[in-house]
């Protein structure tokens, strides 16, 4: 399917631009429209002019955009957004990145909640209007002229405590397995390991941080690389459950002890996690989907202001640290 950003590319346009062209604004030159108006003809771009039944429903309607099924927690987030919009007499729709472009606008419906860290800041903001509110699950934007909010999980707070409680249990030399560097959950993250081994006196080597995409084969894949080093830390912090899992998996089949020779933990408290006794940090997923939507109702009625709202998280402890409670 053709996205918008491919229309802007041909068009030489923005994201935004486009956008403007296909939600009917007048912020926009007349030869710029038709250019951008006969390529997605060309395109085969779907307009998605609404009939008349649409336009009475669509602010019934709330979107729900997210990257991929890879990871389970996103049919918790589901669940919560689902429960609050059907008390509240509104319909769900889900699609995927890949789709979002056609689907992200006020023809279609009132508002959207988005988890999609492929989106760029440039193309919420092109889609958030007065009559389309966006929340976002995964970042936060700084820019009060907007129609977005956030909501999103505290992540430092959180890491700062495991750190600390590992670090009072004797581990002194840590690694980190972080996901996408541009992502607020791996900087966020990353900050807190650093900042409390720095209260702490403790130095952080630069060669203990390693790259992964929070998926299980990038743990593996890094896991491997560790163990080929004759050189691990103490601690390994990864930056979700997935790739921690899949870390364990690697060291388990080079014949390296969890946590006799090294600590692992995860953050998210998938369901895996408590299967393989994974110390990790638990995040309320439900109720971050429930009141993402409830948020995003508050802004369809001109209720709710623009300041982040951070949901706080927990340390579980289980058998893949020496501290176990």
């Amino acid at each position: 399917m053709v996205r918008m950003e491919t229309i802007a590319n041909l068009a030489g346009v923005s994201v935004s631009t486009v956008s403007n062209v296909l939600n009917g604004r007048s912020n926009v030159g007349q030869a710029t429209r038709e250019r951008v108006l006969r390529i997605c003809e060309e395109q085969g771009y779907q307009l998605n002019t609404p009939t008349r039944k649409e336009r009475s429903s669509k602010s019934n309607r709330i979107l729900f955009v997210f990257q991929d099924f890879d990871r389970d927690f996103y049919l918790k987030i589901i669940h919560g957004i689902s429960d609050y919009l059907t008390e509240n007499g509104y319909d769900l729709v889900i699609c995927t990145n890949r789709s979002s472009g056609s689907f992200m606008r006020s023809s279609f419906a009132g508002g959207a909640i988005c988890l999609d860290g492929s989106m760029t800041d440039e193309a919420v903001l092109a889609a958030s209007t007065p009559e389309f509110p966006i929340v976002v699950m995964d970042r936060i934007i700084h820019d009060d002229s907007t129609n977005v909010k956030s909501v999103v999980v505290n992540n430092y707070p959180v890491m700062c405590e495991m750190v600390q409680a590992l670090v009072e249990s004797g581990v002194k030399k840590f690694g980190f397995l972080g996901g996408q560097e541009f992502t607020l959950d791996n900087k966020e993250r990353f900050e807190g390991l650093a900042d409390t081994l720095a209260k702490n006196n403790l130095p952080f080597d630069r060669k203990y941080y390693y790259h992964g995409n929070y998926r299980e084969q990038s743990g593996y894949q890094a896991a491997k690389i560790m163990a080929l080093s004759h050189d691990l830390p103490e601690a390994l912090i990864c930056a979700n459950d997935n790739m921690a899992i899949g870390a364990i998996k690697a060291f388990e089949e080079s014949g390296i002890r969890v946590p006799e020779q090294i600590a692992v933990t995860g953050f998210d408290d998938s369901e895996t996690s408590d299967m393989a006794g994974l110390t990790t940090v638990t995040i309320p997923r439900y109720e971050s989907g429930y009141l993402a939507a409830k948020e995003l109702l508050e802004m369809i009625h001109g209720q709710a202001d623009r300041t982040p709202f951070k949901l706080n998280a927990s340390v579980t402890w289980r058998s893949t640290t020496p501290r176990d409670e």
